[in-house]
């Protein structure tokens, strides 16, 4: 245990290297050329033989069964960062969610993993994804194999946490909803175009836009059960390009996030019913499409507890239990398939660089909690497997 925390100490000049890369060079979505490349050179430059899966990155160590999946995501955000970093990206594109944090991370954790690979009891498999933000990455790689040859008995993930809290602590949930599902949609409307001044004679895509939304507003305040989380946000509208012209079309974009199955299955189906009914009132259409379909996020029981010992073992943690948060994670796609476990840990500061959450464009992280989390994938990997095998 003492070796690896060492180890992982002893290269954290090379972690914070490649995680000011990812940062720096930051990507979004599936495609991701960059940041696949890196991760590619770098796991051969480690001796590792690593492959593509989908549009992401695969490798694997060691020999035989078991074999536990190390799983971090590696995509930004598409908003301007204004962190103030000495290495901020400038591209219109921002690591404010701390992803590149992940990928450093096991990168790391990789090249210790490979060091001690005669001493390992089973296979690690590792598993660099895109595109987590838009809920695309994982079922990406699943369709693509990442869980097969060889099988994938386990999955293991961590993602970090900014705000006020420094490093020291690890955050987890066992066998409860740890993070909600989401549906993400995308509403098209279709009226008649003509010109301002004559309203009677069009059907404003705009004005069915606005009753649209105001009647999924209701959705939530009066359809769904309140002893449940449910959350439906509309992130976007777009319609017309000129102050005295009724567009033809336009259209809106949201989630709907819950933590219950039959609150889910009824919500999703009435998103549909208001968009078409009141379209058709209004005298035009709506088309509603899907986006993303990620279930709730829900971590094994008795791996979670096996792995928040491990943890315990690193002795450079406090536990949190039962953490909970209304956001969502497509790693769940992967525990529907798996026993899983995702815990967070805290990265954050204890003065004003504290004062930003994920995904505001102000927001810093804090590199000390790097060499904790690559010794933490290294150890808990190391212990499961040697357990396993017990």
């Amino acid at each position: 245990m003492k070796e690896i925390i060492s180890r992982a100490k002893e290269i954290i000049a090379e972690t914070v290297e490649n995680r000011r890369f990812f940062h720096t060079t930051a990507e979004v979505g599936l495609d991701m050329p960059k940041a696949q490349e890196f991760v590619i050179n770098k796991l051969k430059e480690y001796g590792l033989k690593p492959e593509k899966c989908g549009h992401g990155v695969t490798a694997v160590l060691g020999n035989g069964s078991p074999v536990l999946l190390l799983r971090a995501d590696m995509d930004a955000l598409p908003m301007k960062e204004m962190s103030g970093e000495e290495f901020a990206c400038t591209n219109g594109h921002a690591h404010a969610c701390g992803h590149d944090f992940h990928a450093a991370m096991l990168l790391s954790a990789a090249k210790i993993l490979k060091e001690r690979e005669p001493e390992l009891n089973g296979t690690v498999k590792f598993m660099f994804q895109p595109a987590e933000e838009t809920f695309e990455g994982s079922r990406d790689m699943v369709e693509n194999g990442i869980l097969e040859n060889p099988h994938v008995d386990a999955a293991l993930a961590f993602h970090v946490a900014p705000g006020k809290v420094k490093p020291g602590l690890f955050m987890y949930n066992s066998g409860k909803v740890m993070m909600n599902s989401v549906d993400g949609f995308r509403i098209d409307i279709k009226g008649k175009g003509g010109h301002g001044a004559y309203p009677n004679l069009s059907v404003d895509p705009l004005h069915i836009a606005t009753k649209i939304f105001m009647a999924l507003e209701s959705l939530i305040a009066r359809e769904a059960n309140p002893e449940k989380t449910c959350v439906l946000t509309i992130g976007q509208i777009h319609g017309g390009n000129a102050a005295n012209i009724i567009p033809d079309s336009a259209f809106m974009e949201g989630t709907l996030r819950t933590n219950d199955k039959d609150e889910r299955e009824k919500l999703v189906r009435r998103i549909t019913e208001i968009s078409t009914g009141i379209s058709s009132l209004c005298g035009g259409t709506a088309e509603v499409t899907k986006l993303s379909d990620v279930p709730p996020l829900i971590c094994n029981e008795e791996l979670t507890e096996k792995m928040a010992g491990y943890m315990n073992e690193l002795e450079m943690f406090k536990p949190v239990q039962d953490m909970r948060a209304n956001a969502s994670e497509d790693f769940a796609v992967i525990a529907e398939k798996v026993p899983s476990v995702f815990m967070y840990l805290s990265a954050g500061f204890d003065d004003e660089r504290g004062n930003f959450s994920a995904h505001n464009p102000r927001v810093l992280f804090n590199e000390d909690v790097l060499p904790l989390g690559t010794a933490s994938l290294v150890y808990c990997a190391v212990r499961w497997l040697q357990d396993y095998r017990k």
